[in-house]
């Protein structure tokens, strides 16, 4: 996804998670929260986090998993905490 850098974060955010929910890309919505899909569980989540740690570079502790558990919240703290 690397070469998708200029493209604004939230939609990098949905292909991330569509690719590590291994979902439809179209399933995954500006809104979505953790228990929205079945394949967003607990595994599922620290596949959503290792992806956000290789792609943007942040260092997640167990603190941060467990508050970035939507879309919207992820979006915020990578601004907040990266330069994308």
């Amino acid at each position: 996804m690397k070469e998708n850098q200029a493209a604004p974060l939230i939609q990098r955010l949905q292909a991330l998670l569509a690719t590590a929910l291994q979902v439809p890309a179209e399933e995954v919505n500006e809104g979505l929260s953790f228990g929205d899909l079945p394949q967003w569980d607990s595994m599922g989540h620290m596949e959503v986090m290792m992806a956000l740690e290789a792609e943007f570079g942040v260092e997640i502790n167990a603190d941060t998993i467990a508050a970035l558990t939507s879309l919207p919240t992820i979006c915020e703290y990578l601004k907040e905490n990266q330069h994308a």
